[in-house]
């Protein structure tokens, strides 16, 4: 509340082109608010929304157990691990990269469950704009068809410390 009331007759409805943007910023949201309901139920964006409680400890083994079994290379001291058609794979979150390094094949279904070893962490497949939060204690589960080839790069987005910039991974797609 103001200290002194505002003169008589101070406002003053809209005209001309004011008008005009209050009628189109209006009908944008309309439109948005159509919109987003629609895509939440058909845009097949969505996580499939299954995750498990885990512990720190049970989900490192579980990668371990993963690379060692499913190792088909190495590039920089990281294993590159090829996941079976239909199968599971692990991704760890940790500070400051994702482990391991992650290869498919196009048109195949894939489980993909991702944790963290220490910290919340972001987990961002570009170019497909896919964008989770990995947290430490659960198991997320995404179930994926890669439908292109190529390598793409996984990217944290949500600030970790010191070393955030450098936290990336890849899936590679045959």
């Amino acid at each position: 509340m103001s200290i002194y009331n505002p003169p008589a007759g101070w406002f003053k409805a809209p005209a001309g082109v004011e008008r005009l943007w209050v009628g189109l910023a209006l009908t944008w949201c309309i439109i948005m608010s159509i919109a987003m309901p629609y895509w939440h139920f058909y845009g097949k964006q969505n996580p499939t929304g299954e995750s498990y409680k885990v512990s720190v400890q049970e989900y490192g083994q579980r990668v371990a157990e993963f690379v060692k079994d499913n190792q088909v290379g190495d590039e920089g001291g990281i294993p590159i691990v090829e996941i079976p058609p239909g199968g599971d794979g692990y991704l760890l979150a940790r500070m400051w990269s994702f482990y391991p390094i992650i290869k498919l094949k196009q048109g195949q279904t894939y489980r993909l469950h991702l944790s963290s070893s220490d910290l919340q962490h972001g987990f961002s497949l570009q170019p497909l704009n896919m964008n989770f939060q990995v947290l430490p204690g659960y198991d997320h589960v995404l179930t994926i068809t890669p439908t292109s080839s190529g390598i793409f790069p996984i990217i944290c987005n949500e600030f970790c410390g010191i070393g955030h910039h450098a936290m990336t991974g890849r899936i590679i797609v045959e």
